[in-house]
């Protein structure tokens, strides 16, 4: 298809993913929508911003989260926390040998799964050598199982009839990404939010131990491990939000900006998924990644609900 209109319609897309009548799931799927019709015109450029565009949100969200609240939540998911890195990780592990996953994949999408999806996978795959194929391949699993949890766990949410804090805690866990995490307790009710962010960044700062563990393992020396500095600058929001009154009409703006920023960025994770590129994952990563996500998600839902 003409290249100059790809280009005309990525931007009209782009545009009406930050307006006020797209929530974030449905900017992730006319994103999909895009991918399976047209080339991605900016594919290398999309991949970058999205990244910082994230990361911008993620900070941006701070502004309005109490310390109180981020302080409550870290200290209530920090048990749930370690449990569910240590069992998705082993299990996930154990079912790469199952499903006969090359080693390497299989480690990196038990790595996504198990901390925050591809950050996690970008910070260890140097750490194990991992080849661009693999690295592909587990990106391609973790992309696609996130995207459908940001359909699908909100719905689960409002059937349960589940409470803002416990489906924060639930998302922060069984979703893969941070971008869906936030989209899913966003739309799920705006007080799981500050639940949801706080607990998945909790998470996200378990991928330092993680890739020093795996340079033992992998037996890798003089590793270098690229810090989530962002995580210092949510929390600085957070401070700024709960201790400096001059910031109290501001806050809200940031916030609203942090919201239209993820919700561009879903859309640009979108056009990432096209059907060639779920194609090339094949179907044993793809058995990996979903029983390990199904059995993540099943078993803390239940421990939430339940005990």
């Amino acid at each position: 298809m003409n290249r100059h209109f790809s280009k005309t319609f990525f931007l009209l897309l782009a545009t009406i993913s930050l307006s006020n009548f797209i929530s974030p799931p449905w900017a992730l799927f006319m994103g999909i929508v895009f991918a399976q019709v047209f080339t991605h015109p900016f594919a290398e450029k999309s991949s970058k911003l999205s990244s910082w565009l994230l990361k911008a949100a993620v900070v941006g969200l701070g502004f309005g989260i109490s310390a109180t609240d981020a302080i409550q939540a870290g200290k209530d998911g920090l048990f749930f926390t370690i449990f569910t890195i240590i069992f998705t990780l082993l299990l996930g592990i154990l079912l790469g040998k199952l499903f006969k996953v090359e080693s390497n994949t299989a480690y990196l999408i038990a790595g996504g799964t198990a901390i925050c999806g591809g950050s996690a996978i970008a910070a260890l795959a140097p750490i194990i050598k991992a080849k661009n194929k693999q690295i592909s391949v587990a990106l391609g699993v973790i992309f696609v199982l996130n995207s459908l949890a940001l359909f699908v766990f909100p719905y689960i949410g409002h059937l349960l009839n589940m409470s803002p804090q416990d489906f924060g805690v639930w998302s922060a866990i069984a979703i893969h990404d941070t971008s869906s995490v936030v989209g899913a307790a966003t739309k799920f009710n705006s007080e799981s939010l500050a639940m949801a962010t706080t607990v998945k960044l909790t998470r996200a700062l378990w991928i330092i131990p993680l890739a020093l563990l795996s340079a033992l393992i992998f037996k890798q020396k003089n590793i270098k491990i690229q810090l989530p500095y962002f995580i210092a600058l949510f929390v600085i929001a957070i401070m700024i939000n709960s201790f400096v009154p001059g910031f109290a009409n501001l806050n809200p703006i940031i916030v609203y900006g942090a919201k239209k920023a993820l919700a561009l960025t879903l859309f640009l994770i979108g056009t990432s998924l096209s059907w060639k590129t779920l194609k090339s994952v094949g179907i044993s990563p793809i058995l990996q990644g979903t029983v390990l996500w199904l059995s993540i998600s099943a078993s803390t839902l239940a421990i939430i609900l339940f005990f």
